[in-house]
């Protein structure tokens, strides 16, 4: 084989070692490709189902468990009350002048009504809390608000108990009642400063006044909200500084508690926006905690008192009235020109005038998330408070002795 024969064959020796190497080359990696993607892809795809399924049974399985935790604490409370029995009768008017006359040829009756005696009927329902072991319950001061009426409460398991009313909170919608019996299970109190906007949250109540112990889920969808609503008995109340809810709150929820998923009372479920759906509130129940302590420990409810008619201080109230900040409360007349310094108050005593912002309660800055009535309820009777305020241009610091909050006449 001459020279050039070998450099031939040797050229066309390595063109088909390098066209087989690449060929079986493709092959293999086609293999180790499917091997691969069947090692890794077929685990993966029955592990993220597992993960979603997990999640889901978690949340539900932590939501069941808050509402057996719950329902057998959670109670209806029916208002009854005493009302005439009407009777309709019939008369001829021209009997007692003419006896006998009939001139028509058939008789004249006119009807008429009158009483016969009275019966005790349903005329509102609500719903409530167990708090304690002996018999202690939370509503709202709504709820049992009739002076007339005897209020009964049910049980889950169907039994029934007469209700005392113990104490009614003059300024939240807030009242306690205690039946005669011993209750194991009642609700524990959560801290609803933890609680976060777009939180998980259930409302358990008497919905629509005839479904005892209905269930709802929900978030919260506001927090610190001030508004003008209407409660469980049509009338219209100023809710300050309360949870916003798309949990369903009906007719005859009011009392009722708010849960988070660890089944703790967070809020009292107070009102609805009436004409509206989803649109449910209730008062945080830190709000609540020390009137509470107070009607089970004396029996009643007494608050500390300024005496001021004011209206938070917000970026558009500053630019509606011209104001320097915007924050504090504004110390103005009521709607209906009441006085803005309730005479022979605390305020009044101290040298407040209408027209002054408080701008700081005893060191805390008074906001829509701070309103003045909340850091006023903190605090006791008779303990002295020291007030930043703004005047004109001035900002003065002011000492009040907080005294007690007169009865409603």
């Amino acid at each position: 084989m001459s020279d050039n024969q070998s450099r031939a064959f040797l050229t066309k020796f390595l063109l088909l070692t390098i066209v087989s190497s690449c060929f079986f080359g493709f092959l293999g990696g086609i293999f180790y490709s499917k091997q691969q993607h069947q090692l890794v892809s077929e685990p993966s795809a029955n592990l993220v189902p597992s993960i979603e399924q997990w999640s889901s049974s978690s949340c539900d399985l932590a939501a069941t468990e808050a509402i057996r935790k719950a329902e057998d604490a959670v109670v209806s409370i029916v208002a009854s009350k005493d009302l005439p029995i009407v009777e309709q009768y019939y008369i001829n008017p021209f009997e007692e002048f003419f006896p006998g006359w009939n001139p028509f040829g058939f008789e004249m009756e006119i009807p008429q009504y009158r009483q016969k005696g009275v019966q005790k009927q349903e005329v509102s329902s609500g719903s409530g809390f167990i708090v304690s072991s002996n018999g202690y319950i939370v509503t709202n001061r709504h709820v049992v608000s009739d002076e007339e009426a005897e209020y009964t409460v049910l049980l889950n398991d169907g039994s029934k108990y007469k209700a005392e009313v113990v104490a009614k909170d003059p300024t939240e919608d807030f009242a306690v009642i205690k039946i005669e019996a011993n209750t194991p299970r009642f609700l524990k109190l959560g801290d609803s400063d933890k609680v976060l906007l777009g939180q998980a949250v259930i409302a358990i109540g008497n919905a629509l006044g005839e479904f005892r112990n209905t269930v709802s889920v929900g978030v919260i969808s506001g927090l610190a909200r001030s508004i003008a609503a209407l409660d469980e008995s049509g009338q219209q109340q100023v809710l300050n500084n309360v949870f916003q809810t798309d949990a369903a709150i009906n007719k005859g929820n009011s009392g009722g508690p708010l849960l988070n998923f660890q089944g703790e009372v967070i809020g009292l479920n107070t009102a609805m926006v009436s004409g509206a759906q989803n649109i449910g509130f209730a008062i945080p129940v830190n709000k609540i905690k020390k009137a509470l302590d107070q009607a089970l420990t004396l029996g009643e409810i007494k608050i500390p008192f300024l005496g001021v008619r004011y209206v938070i201080v917000t970026p558009e109230i500053k630019e509606e009235k011209h104001l320097n900040v915007d924050y504090g409360a504004l110390i103005t007349k009521g709607d209906n020109g009441e006085e803005a310094v309730i005479s022979d108050s605390a305020a009044e005593k101290a040298g407040l005038k209408e027209g002054d912002i408080i701008l700081e309660f005893d060191g805390q800055k008074v906001d829509i998330y701070h309103p003045l009535s909340d850091l006023i309820r903190n605090k006791n009777i008779g303990e002295t408070v020291t007030l930043k305020i703004l005047r004109g241009e001035d900002i003065l610091n002011i000492s009040i002795i907080l005294s007690e909050k007169p009865q409603e006449k």
